[in-house]
């Protein structure tokens, strides 16, 4: 007997396919409508990374707009994580000075403290770094709704990501570090004396976290590597001389930080 117009096995095969798809977007739809506070950071993060890219590769957006609109995202983001970690409202001291404990806060502190400043490409780093590795977690969890391969080329990035998270979290340490002494060579051009008073208050919030140990480990690192160049036989006696000068001063700077 004839087959024709009898469908085939392949040609059977797409409805069931679209079916599981449906299925699998379907959890996935399901997830974000249980975590919504997790998309909206997750789109915050996406537009300080869209922005902050703008801001470096300047081919489509105007380049001023993208500085402030990075800034902008990453000040949304904080906030939304602070009001997540945040312990209920207090008009108190102790309750101001909890909420400075918390990560968010500074990045909140930081992105208000430039967000009206001159553009300066080195102020973007950490907080486009901090995106990558938030979006990528998140999306990590998204992809795990799919509970599928399909997604390879996403779930390899992710997983090179998480690879380098250590490395990130020193770069990004190194950056907020670096960041001070750039910023008094330009006090007194375009940034100002106020910005370095304000700047240094940040730093001493990134020294003291709890949750992130990289940039006081970092200013350790620092310390190693220049008090081993000073220690060096051929460093000119004033070179060594300022670099021991330089780690006794930024030494009687660092806060007071009590162990976790």
């Amino acid at each position: 007997m004839s087959n024709q117009g009898q469908p085939s096995e392949q040609e059977q095969a797409p409805p069931e396919a679209s079916t599981s798809d449906q299925g699998k977007f379907a959890a996935l739809f399901s997830y974000f409508k249980s975590h919504p506070y997790d998309v909206v950071l997750a789109v915050t993060r996406l537009l300080t990374l869209v922005y902050s890219f703008g801001y470096v590769f300047p081919f489509f957006m105007n380049p001023q707009d993208c500085y402030f609109k990075a800034l902008a995202s990453n000040a949304a983001t904080s906030a939304l994580r602070l009001n997540q970690r945040a312990p209920p409202f207090q008009l108190s001291q102790i309750y101001f000075a909890q909420l400075l404990l918390e990560d968010s806060a500074h990045y909140l502190f930081y992105s208000l403290t430039f967000i009206y400043s001159p553009p300066l490409t080195l102020v973007l780093l950490p907080v486009a770094l901090f995106a990558i590795l938030n979006f990528s977690h998140a999306s990590s969890a998204w992809l795990a709704q799919l509970n599928e391969n399909d997604l390879q080329i996403g779930r390899k990035l992710i997983g090179f990501i998480e690879a380098q998270r250590v490395n990130i979290l020193r770069l990004i340490a190194y950056s907020e570090i670096l960041l001070m002494p750039l910023l008094v060579i330009l006090a007194f051009s375009t940034f100002g004396i106020l910005k370095i008073f304000m700047y240094y208050r940040f730093l001493s919030l990134r020294y003291s976290s709890r949750r992130n140990p990289y940039t006081r480990n970092s200013f350790t690192e620092f310390r190693i590597v220049f008090e081993q160049l000073a220690n060096n036989p051929r460093c000119p006696t004033f070179i060594r001389s300022l670099i021991h000068r330089s780690i006794s001063f930024i030494s009687r700077l660092a806060p007071m930080t009590v162990p976790t």
